[in-house]
């Protein structure tokens, strides 16, 4: 069992930067890959990052790429997402998970198994 704790939300202008944490509960943290996802209202949820494991790789949705940075510190069962230049169309819930083993498809929700309970990221115009 994994618990995770997202913090670091907030209502932010256009061009600012924040940094999201998810805290991650277990011994096991460093197994998983973990990603970020968003979900904005009357939309369905959308992948915006993952880093594997070891956190030597990492991808990224089209519409976040070379804005946002996602990264972990497995000694501190933390994994962060940077997000530089926000837009209002990054406004959205945004939440951490955890990768199923096995799961090959990263950009699918079905593939993670724990989430948080999400953070609340707002971008003014």
């Amino acid at each position: 069992q994994v618990q995770l704790v997202e913090s670091g939300g907030g209502l932010v202008q256009a061009g600012a930067s924040l940094r999201l944490s998810c805290a991650a509960s277990g011994r096991t943290f460093s197994s998983y890959a973990m990603a970020w996802f968003r979900q904005a209202p009357g939309k369905e949820r959308e992948f915006v990052a993952c880093i594997s494991a070891s956190g030597d790789n990492t991808f990224y949705a089209d519409s976040v790429k070379g804005r946002f940075t996602i990264s972990r510190d497995n000694a501190q069962n933390t994994v962060y997402l940077q997000m530089n230049s926000l837009k209002p169309e990054d406004t959205s819930v945004y939440y951490c998970a955890v990768k199923r083993p096995g799961s090959s498809r990263y950009n699918l929700h079905t593939s993670y198994n724990y989430w948080g309970q999400g953070t609340q990221v707002t971008v003014s115009s």
